[in-house]
Protein backbone atom coordinates (compact mmCIF):
# COMPACT_ATOMS: atom_id res chain seq x y z
CA UNK A 1 0.00 0.00 0.00
CA UNK A 2 1.45 3.26 -1.05
CA UNK A 3 1.18 5.76 1.93
CA UNK A 4 0.21 9.49 1.92
CA UNK A 5 0.86 11.59 4.50
CA UNK A 6 -2.22 14.98 5.38
CA UNK A 7 -0.32 17.29 7.31
CA UNK A 8 -3.14 20.07 8.51
CA UNK A 9 -3.78 22.11 11.88
CA UNK A 10 -7.09 22.89 10.95
CA UNK A 11 -8.86 19.44 11.54
CA UNK A 12 -11.84 20.24 8.95
CA UNK A 13 -8.54 20.62 6.48
CA UNK A 14 -7.41 17.44 7.60
CA UNK A 15 -10.92 15.45 7.12
CA UNK A 16 -11.73 17.21 3.84
CA UNK A 17 -8.73 16.14 2.22
CA UNK A 18 -8.97 12.90 3.73
CA UNK A 19 -12.25 12.26 2.19
CA UNK A 20 -11.45 13.16 -1.31
CA UNK A 21 -8.39 11.20 -1.03
CA UNK A 22 -10.59 8.00 0.02
CA UNK A 23 -13.08 9.16 -2.29
CA UNK A 24 -10.60 8.88 -5.71
CA UNK A 25 -7.88 6.49 -4.08
CA UNK A 26 -9.49 4.38 -2.04
CA UNK A 27 -7.77 1.19 -3.32
CA UNK A 28 -4.51 2.73 -4.02
CA UNK A 29 -3.39 5.28 -1.04
CA UNK A 30 -3.55 4.90 2.44
CA UNK A 31 -4.22 8.19 4.35
CA UNK A 32 -1.59 9.09 7.41
CA UNK A 33 -2.83 12.48 9.39
CA UNK A 34 -0.24 15.08 11.31
CA UNK A 35 -1.54 17.89 13.17
CA UNK A 36 1.92 19.55 12.76
CA UNK A 37 5.31 20.02 11.16
CA UNK A 38 7.27 17.64 13.91
CA UNK A 39 3.92 15.02 13.89
CA UNK A 40 3.83 15.12 10.02
CA UNK A 41 8.21 14.53 10.12
CA UNK A 42 7.40 11.92 12.72
CA UNK A 43 4.47 10.08 11.05
CA UNK A 44 6.26 10.14 7.48
CA UNK A 45 9.17 8.32 9.08
CA UNK A 46 7.13 5.81 10.48
CA UNK A 47 4.88 4.78 7.68
CA UNK A 48 7.30 5.17 5.30
CA UNK A 49 5.17 7.82 3.28
CA UNK A 50 6.04 8.47 -0.46
CA UNK A 51 3.54 11.14 -1.01
CA UNK A 52 3.24 14.21 1.89
CA UNK A 53 0.72 16.71 1.38
CA UNK A 54 1.52 19.99 3.72
CA UNK A 55 -0.09 22.79 4.93
CA UNK A 56 2.68 25.55 5.07
CA UNK A 57 1.33 27.47 7.93
CA UNK A 58 1.25 25.52 11.07
CA UNK A 59 2.23 26.31 14.37
CA UNK A 60 5.65 25.59 15.47
CA UNK A 61 7.88 23.84 13.05
CA UNK A 62 5.61 24.87 9.75
CA UNK A 63 5.06 23.18 6.31
CA UNK A 64 8.66 24.16 4.94
CA UNK A 65 10.41 23.28 7.80
CA UNK A 66 8.59 19.55 8.09
CA UNK A 67 9.79 19.50 4.35
CA UNK A 68 12.96 19.75 4.08
CA UNK A 69 13.64 17.71 7.12
CA UNK A 70 11.41 15.01 4.91
CA UNK A 71 13.57 15.73 2.29
CA UNK A 72 16.24 14.94 3.47
CA UNK A 73 14.59 11.33 4.79
CA UNK A 74 13.71 10.64 1.26
CA UNK A 75 14.77 12.71 -1.97
CA UNK A 76 12.24 11.69 -3.88
CA UNK A 77 9.31 11.61 -2.61
CA UNK A 78 6.51 14.06 -3.93
CA UNK A 79 5.97 16.72 -1.61
CA UNK A 80 2.58 19.16 -2.29
CA UNK A 81 1.43 22.45 -0.54
CA UNK A 82 -1.85 23.26 0.24
CA UNK A 83 -2.11 26.78 1.79
CA UNK A 84 -4.19 29.56 1.71
CA UNK A 85 -1.63 32.38 0.94
CA UNK A 86 -0.99 33.10 -2.10
CA UNK A 87 2.48 35.14 -1.81
CA UNK A 88 5.43 34.34 -4.38
CA UNK A 89 7.83 34.28 -1.28
CA UNK A 90 6.04 30.88 -0.08
CA UNK A 91 6.02 29.48 -3.62
CA UNK A 92 9.82 30.22 -3.98
CA UNK A 93 10.68 28.73 -1.01
CA UNK A 94 8.19 25.69 -1.27
CA UNK A 95 9.83 24.69 -5.03
CA UNK A 96 13.12 25.58 -3.28
CA UNK A 97 12.53 21.70 -1.85
CA UNK A 98 11.85 20.41 -5.10
CA UNK A 99 7.80 20.21 -4.47
CA UNK A 100 5.74 18.75 -6.51
CA UNK A 101 3.12 21.93 -7.11
CA UNK A 102 1.22 24.26 -5.09
CA UNK A 103 -2.18 24.17 -4.49
CA UNK A 104 -4.34 27.00 -2.82
CA UNK A 105 -6.91 26.59 -0.60
CA UNK A 106 -9.77 25.68 -1.33
CA UNK A 107 -8.76 23.85 -4.20
CA UNK A 108 -10.66 21.98 -6.54
CA UNK A 109 -11.06 18.06 -6.72
CA UNK A 110 -9.60 17.90 -10.39
CA UNK A 111 -6.55 19.92 -8.97
CA UNK A 112 -6.12 17.58 -6.16
CA UNK A 113 -6.77 14.08 -8.21
CA UNK A 114 -4.77 15.26 -10.82
CA UNK A 115 -1.29 15.86 -8.57
CA UNK A 116 -1.91 12.90 -6.38
CA UNK A 117 -2.17 10.94 -10.22
CA UNK A 118 1.17 12.66 -10.74
CA UNK A 119 3.00 11.39 -8.16
CA UNK A 120 1.62 7.90 -7.94
CA UNK A 121 3.07 7.91 -11.53
CA UNK A 122 6.46 9.03 -10.29
CA UNK A 123 6.67 6.39 -7.59
CA UNK A 124 5.79 4.02 -10.22
CA UNK A 125 8.64 5.02 -12.01
CA UNK A 126 10.68 4.82 -9.33
CA UNK A 127 9.50 1.27 -8.70
CA UNK A 128 10.17 0.12 -12.15
CA UNK A 129 13.68 1.90 -12.17
CA UNK A 130 14.78 0.02 -9.17
CA UNK A 131 13.72 -3.21 -10.25
CA UNK A 132 16.08 -2.77 -13.72
CA UNK A 133 19.16 -2.38 -11.24
CA UNK A 134 17.82 -5.75 -8.91
CA UNK A 135 17.11 -7.11 -12.15
CA UNK A 136 21.59 -6.23 -13.29
CA UNK A 137 22.13 -6.97 -10.29
CA UNK A 138 20.37 -10.31 -10.25
CA UNK A 139 21.55 -11.26 -14.04
CA UNK A 140 25.20 -10.36 -12.91
CA UNK A 141 24.81 -12.95 -9.30
CA UNK A 142 23.82 -15.84 -11.81
CA UNK A 143 26.62 -15.06 -13.95
CA UNK A 144 28.86 -15.53 -11.23
CA UNK A 145 27.39 -18.42 -9.88
CA UNK A 146 27.53 -20.27 -13.67
CA UNK A 147 29.72 -19.07 -15.38
CA UNK A 148 33.25 -21.21 -16.00
CA UNK A 149 36.77 -20.06 -15.59
CA UNK A 150 37.51 -18.72 -19.72
CA UNK A 151 38.66 -21.77 -21.56
CA UNK A 152 40.11 -19.53 -24.43
CA UNK A 153 37.13 -19.77 -26.91
CA UNK A 154 36.40 -16.51 -27.35
CA UNK A 155 32.93 -16.14 -26.66
CA UNK A 156 32.37 -12.61 -25.88
CA UNK A 157 30.88 -11.92 -22.03
CA UNK A 158 27.55 -11.17 -23.09
CA UNK A 159 26.86 -14.64 -24.90
CA UNK A 160 28.37 -15.75 -21.81
CA UNK A 161 26.23 -13.96 -19.35
CA UNK A 162 23.04 -14.83 -21.90
CA UNK A 163 24.04 -17.94 -21.89
CA UNK A 164 24.19 -18.22 -18.25
CA UNK A 165 20.59 -16.89 -17.46
CA UNK A 166 19.11 -19.07 -20.42
CA UNK A 167 20.11 -21.78 -18.22
CA UNK A 168 18.63 -20.88 -14.84
CA UNK A 169 15.65 -20.05 -16.92
CA UNK A 170 15.67 -23.60 -18.49
CA UNK A 171 15.99 -25.06 -15.16
CA UNK A 172 13.48 -23.25 -13.55
CA UNK A 173 10.85 -24.50 -15.82
CA UNK A 174 11.85 -28.04 -15.89
CA UNK A 175 11.02 -27.62 -12.22
CA UNK A 176 7.93 -26.27 -12.22
CA UNK A 177 6.03 -26.80 -16.05
CA UNK A 178 4.11 -29.06 -14.34
CA UNK A 179 2.30 -26.15 -12.42
CA UNK A 180 0.08 -23.15 -13.31
CA UNK A 181 3.49 -21.06 -14.22
CA UNK A 182 3.55 -17.57 -15.89
CA UNK A 183 5.80 -15.11 -17.42
CA UNK A 184 5.34 -13.03 -14.01
CA UNK A 185 6.28 -16.30 -11.80
CA UNK A 186 9.40 -16.64 -13.08
CA UNK A 187 10.39 -12.97 -13.66
CA UNK A 188 9.63 -12.70 -10.10
CA UNK A 189 11.66 -15.58 -9.19
CA UNK A 190 14.92 -14.04 -10.98
CA UNK A 191 14.16 -10.93 -9.27
CA UNK A 192 12.98 -9.20 -13.15
CA UNK A 193 10.69 -6.64 -13.88
CA UNK A 194 7.92 -8.69 -16.66
CA UNK A 195 9.36 -5.79 -19.12
CA UNK A 196 12.68 -6.73 -18.51
CA UNK A 197 12.32 -10.31 -18.35
CA UNK A 198 10.31 -10.01 -22.23
CA UNK A 199 13.49 -8.88 -23.35
CA UNK A 200 16.02 -10.92 -21.83
CA UNK A 201 13.91 -14.48 -22.76
CA UNK A 202 13.52 -13.71 -26.41
CA UNK A 203 17.05 -12.70 -26.60
CA UNK A 204 17.97 -15.98 -25.17
CA UNK A 205 14.89 -18.11 -26.79
CA UNK A 206 14.58 -15.88 -30.19
CA UNK A 207 10.38 -16.44 -28.78
CA UNK A 208 8.47 -15.25 -26.31
CA UNK A 209 7.88 -17.30 -23.09
CA UNK A 210 4.07 -18.42 -24.30
CA UNK A 211 5.64 -20.14 -27.37
CA UNK A 212 8.83 -21.33 -25.45
CA UNK A 213 6.40 -23.05 -22.75
CA UNK A 214 3.66 -24.43 -24.85
CA UNK A 215 6.45 -26.15 -27.06
CA UNK A 216 8.23 -27.40 -24.17
CA UNK A 217 5.14 -28.97 -22.62
CA UNK A 218 3.93 -30.22 -26.06
CA UNK A 219 7.60 -31.80 -25.93
CA UNK A 220 6.81 -33.53 -22.55
CA UNK A 221 3.30 -34.67 -23.80
CA UNK A 222 4.79 -36.13 -26.65
CA UNK A 223 7.10 -38.71 -24.21
CA UNK A 224 3.97 -39.63 -22.21
CA UNK A 225 1.83 -40.38 -24.59
CA UNK A 226 4.43 -43.58 -25.90
CA UNK A 227 3.58 -44.85 -22.62
CA UNK A 228 -0.20 -46.38 -23.48
CA UNK A 229 -0.73 -47.10 -19.78
CA UNK A 230 -1.36 -43.20 -19.48
CA UNK A 231 -4.51 -42.34 -20.09
CA UNK A 232 -4.81 -38.97 -22.98
CA UNK A 233 -6.35 -37.26 -20.32
CA UNK A 234 -3.71 -37.60 -17.52
CA UNK A 235 -1.23 -36.47 -19.91
CA UNK A 236 -1.72 -33.07 -20.26
CA UNK A 237 -2.79 -32.85 -16.34
CA UNK A 238 0.72 -33.99 -15.81
CA UNK A 239 2.37 -31.12 -18.26
CA UNK A 240 0.63 -28.20 -16.17
CA UNK A 241 -2.41 -27.90 -19.24
CA UNK A 242 -5.81 -28.40 -16.86
CA UNK A 243 -8.36 -27.87 -20.13
CA UNK A 244 -7.86 -31.15 -22.22
CA UNK A 245 -9.63 -29.62 -25.06
CA UNK A 246 -7.01 -26.51 -25.15
CA UNK A 247 -4.24 -29.06 -25.15
CA UNK A 248 -5.58 -30.88 -28.21
CA UNK A 249 -5.53 -27.80 -29.76
CA UNK A 250 -2.12 -26.84 -28.83
CA UNK A 251 -0.61 -30.01 -29.16
CA UNK A 252 -2.39 -30.33 -33.19
CA UNK A 253 -1.30 -26.84 -33.99
CA UNK A 254 2.20 -27.70 -32.80
CA UNK A 255 2.55 -31.60 -33.96
CA UNK A 256 -0.09 -31.85 -37.24
CA UNK A 257 -1.38 -34.53 -35.34
CA UNK A 258 -4.24 -34.76 -31.89
CA UNK A 259 -2.62 -36.93 -29.00
CA UNK A 260 -4.64 -40.15 -30.02
CA UNK A 261 -2.64 -39.47 -33.80
CA UNK A 262 0.32 -39.08 -32.27
CA UNK A 263 0.32 -41.96 -29.89
CA UNK A 264 -1.10 -44.65 -32.89
CA UNK A 265 1.71 -43.07 -35.25
CA UNK A 266 3.86 -44.07 -32.34
CA UNK A 267 3.01 -47.50 -31.37
CA UNK A 268 3.14 -47.97 -35.33
CA UNK A 269 6.68 -47.06 -36.07
CA UNK A 270 7.20 -49.26 -32.90
CA UNK A 271 5.62 -51.80 -34.63
CA UNK A 272 8.52 -53.71 -36.53
CA UNK A 273 10.96 -53.71 -33.33
CA UNK A 274 8.22 -55.59 -31.52
CA UNK A 275 7.95 -58.04 -34.22
CA UNK A 276 11.55 -58.57 -34.16
CA UNK A 277 11.42 -59.19 -30.35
Amino acid sequence: MLYVLVADDEPIERMVVTKKIQKYFGGRLETVVAENGEEAVQRFREYGCRIALLDISMPGMDGLEAAEKIREMDRNCSIIFLTAFDEFSYAKKAFGVRALDYLLKPGSDEELVAVLEEAIHLWQEEQENAAGIKAKQNLNETIHETEESPDGSGESDENVRFRAVADHIRHYIEQHYKEDISLQDVAGHMGYSDAYFCKIFKHCFDKNFTVYLTEFRVEKAKLLLADVTINIKNVCVQVGVRDSNYFTKVFKRNTGKTPSEYRKYVLKQSLPERAEL
